[in-house]
């Protein structure tokens, strides 16, 4: 009698286990739906209704699939001499649907929502807007996490604190201060480059890589009076950093995934 009534007691709460996980399971197949169909679903179709389309919802990945591929098709491109028109090479995307789908569309990041604006008229509103009808956002985790809760991302009394903080280092008297120490580090690096000139033949100078050099020299002499050389393995713990978290921009994010 007592094995009978633990295998019926066990049984009971094999039953409950089981209800529960399938409970769990359930809502969050539902929420997952939400999330990836329904939700996608009423946000194109309220847009529409105010006449602003985009390149459509794939399920999951939005349209991560196209813009990568397009990223890819432009990634070995060279602009030519005195072409300055980079937005192909780097946003290809949008310099593909903004002829189809007007300068203002929805676009999607996996199930995540972006809206690109190219009419300067609704650029300038939205920000000189103070009504807060228009809050900063950074939708990538890991892209917020290396910015910061600082200037670029924070709204209201946090700006107004942050900015009153900042604000001495950028008065104009001490902007004017810095021009000396700025033009000394630019100068150091024409002299670095007229030494690879002096040594005859054809130089090739990657000046991406110089300017970031360069922009880190100006940093560290006028706010930290350090030289770059110095500050050079923090620099470059910091560029590792920035190439880790740009290069999740365009995965699907999954909502309590990393």
């Amino acid at each position: 009698t007592q094995t009978a009534v633990a295998d019926i007691f066990y049984m009971g709460l094999l039953w409950m286990v089981a209800a529960a996980v399938a409970a769990v399971l359930a809502s969050w197949a539902i929420n997952a739906l939400v999330y990836l169909v329904w939700r996608p679903r009423a946000i194109t179709r309220q847009l529409r209704a105010q006449g602003v389309g985009g390149p459509g919802y794939r399920f999951f990945a939005g349209n991560l699939a196209e813009i990568k591929q397009l990223r890819a098709d432009s990634a070995g491109a060279a602009l030519d001499i005195g072409n300055h028109d980079f937005v192909p090479r780097v946003q290809p995307h949008f310099r593909k649907w903004i002829p189809i789908h007007g300068r203002t569309f929805l676009y999607w990041f996996g199930a995540r929502p972006s809206l690109c604006v190219a009419d300067v008229n609704v650029v300038k509103q939205v920000l000189s807007d103070r009504s807060g009808l228009y809050p900063k956002s950074i939708g990538n985790p890991h892209i917020a996490r290396l910015l910061g809760k600082g200037l670029v991302l924070t709204d209201g009394d946090d700006w107004k604190r942050h900015r009153k903080v900042v604000h001495p280092a950028f008065n104009m008297d001490k902007l004017k201060m810095m021009t000396v120490t700025m033009s000394d580090c630019a100068g150091s690096m024409m002299s670095e480059w007229k030494a690879k000139m002096d040594k005859g033949g054809s130089v090739e100078i990657d000046l991406s890589h110089h300017f970031e050099e360069l922009t880190a020299d100006v940093i560290s002499h006028t706010a930290f009076g350090s030289s770059y050389e110095q500050g050079k393995k923090v620099f470059l713990a910091q560029r590792e950093l920035q190439f880790l978290a740009f290069s999740t921009v365009f995965n699907v994010q999954i909502p309590a995934f990393r």
